[in-house]
């Protein structure tokens, strides 16, 4: 797949993998939408752009699942096609089962999960009537590995690899494309941003998000992997990936080792 000329729909383009995709994709021949709730930030990272003549800013709210429809329509209008849509928002989570709130819970399933559901089937039909189009999805490492304090983050994300495996079976002939891109810890806000029990903000960086992957570069992988048009990628460290293969062939090693994860 060229990028080429292509026009790309990201979310969550405020921070982190959304932000430094879009200024990857804007240093090539392509033009974007950039999608969050908050329009400032939105603004700002169109200015560390290049070509920001090719981009435009697109607020929406994931949990407004009733005007997702119309979100793209307008999206359409402003260069008469989209070719790719990255599902990149969400937010992450920080505590236990036994202390997180059921509507915290909800809150995690109607952004990360239903939302990006209720975008996709805004979008599907038209990517059907043109034949073609190209579905990327951030999941997480912990779409294949649950690990403490992200219980409710992790089911969003079991759930999307269910939603979009089961989709690319179905639209395999109108000649649409599913990628789901499995981040491990990636150097951004995320962990800041994550609810904790009561739904409030964690606030704090965990030391493994940290020390992860520079998302500049994440972004450069990711690109890689859409442009190959792979049906699923691993982007993260060595470690987390082992624990991927360790799901599959060792699973009571890897639950003994999860185990002595901290939880505190």
């Amino acid at each position: 797949m060229n990028v080429n000329n292509n026009v790309y729909w990201i979310t969550g383009a405020s921070s982190g993998i959304g932000k430094s995709l879009a200024i990857e994709l804007s240093r090539q021949s392509t033009k974007i939408i950039l999608s969050s709730r908050n329009k400032i930030a939105l603004d700002e990272v169109k200015a560390l752009c290049n070509n920001q003549e090719d981009i435009v800013v697109l607020p929406l709210d994931l949990e407004d699942f009733e005007n997702l429809t119309s979100k793209v329509a307008e999206a359409i209008t402003f260069f008469g096609k989209i070719d790719v849509l990255v599902n990149n928002g969400g937010i992450s989570q920080r505590s236990l089962v036994k202390d997180t709130n059921i509507l915290v819970d909800k809150r995690l399933m109607d952004i990360n999960y239903l939302g990006t559901v209720a975008l996709t089937k805004a979008i599907l039909p038209y990517f059907i009537q043109q034949k073609k189009g190209h579905l990327v999805v951030t999941t997480s490492i912990v779409g294949k590995i649950g690990t403490p304090l992200r219980s409710s983050y992790a089911a969003t994300k079991h759930a999307l690899h269910g939603f979009f495996d089961s989709l690319r079976a179905e639209v395999f002939n109108n000649n649409i494309k599913v990628t789901l891109v499995c981040p491990g810890f990636v150097t951004t806000n995320v962990s800041k941003n994550a609810l904790t029990g009561n739904g409030s903000p964690q606030e704090t960086m965990d030391a493994a998000t940290a020390n992860g992957i520079d998302p500049n570069r994440f972004a450069k992988l990711m690109l890689k992997a859409i442009k190959k048009e792979k049906e699923e990628v691993y982007i993260a460290g060595a470690k987390e990936k082992l624990g991927v293969y360790m799901k599959r062939f060792y699973p009571k090693l890897l639950s003994k080792m999860i185990r002595k994860l901290s939880v505190t």
